[in-house]
């Protein structure tokens, strides 16, 4: 039978996943809104993608490039790939559910949600990159947002160590605000992109460990 502490922190976990899912899509339909109504954050796309577009060096360019690869489809599923090996190996089959479902079940979201609001990709004379497809909300920006938050989830659930829980997600905030600002700078999208795939990432990555979880501790406790 399951004890009524194993239902309540099941319980707790899977409303704390659904509010935070609940904020994000908020937030996501906000920006979609703003878009479609040319609020004043289209200004900002537009005046922080052209500032950026004449400030490159080749450096920073570089760098970019280097940088938006951790968000490419091939580097995260591989990686996502690797760590469900090692799952199926040790026999941690919540966690390999929690990670296929984050990232790839993230990846067909992304291409759903990209037809769903045909937005065009910023436009540049002489760009860095030409890309066909649409622009919002940023693919690159939403894997990284699920597959370094999943791990972040998963390394965390390893250690009890506040600080190195700290120092867990400071590195994942980073990888994923390194990977969106990449994309901007090298014109593949706009600001709004960038944010809305951030918000699309943590809402799906949210609802996935909520349930994922919620079921594991109902089976686990009985």
């Amino acid at each position: 039978m399951t004890t009524r502490p194993a239902k309540t922190v099941a319980g707790l976990h899977l409303i704390a996943g659904f509010i935070v899912f609940a904020t994000m899509t908020l937030t996501l339909w906000q920006i979609s809104e703003g878009i479609r109504d040319h609020e004043p954050l289209t200004i900002t796309d537009a005046r922080l993608s052209s500032w950026l577009r004449t400030h490159h060096t080749p450096a920073m360019t570089t760098a970019m490039f280097a940088i938006t690869a951790l968000g490419a489809t091939l580097v995260v599923s591989s990686i996502a790939v690797a760590f469900g090996i090692y799952f199926i190996s040790r026999r941690r089959f919540h966690w390999l559910t929690a990670f296929m479902s984050s990232v790839f079940g993230g990846m067909l979201l992304n291409r759903l949600l990209k037809y769903a609001f045909h937005r065009p990709r910023p436009f540049f004379d002489n760009p860095l990159l030409t890309l066909t497809g649409y622009s919002f909300p940023s693919g690159h920006t939403m894997m990284a947002t699920v597959l370094y938050g999943v791990t972040a989830a998963y390394l965390i659930s390893k250690t009890r160590a506040w600080r190195l829980r700290i120092l867990i997600v400071l590195v994942a905030a980073s990888l994923i605000l390194l990977v969106g600002f990449s994309r901007i700078y090298l014109g593949a999208h706009y600001l709004s992109d960038v944010i809305g795939a951030m918000a699309e990432g943590l809402a799906w990555l949210s609802l996935c460990l909520a349930v994922v979880f919620s079921i594991c501790r109902q089976r686990t406790s009985r």
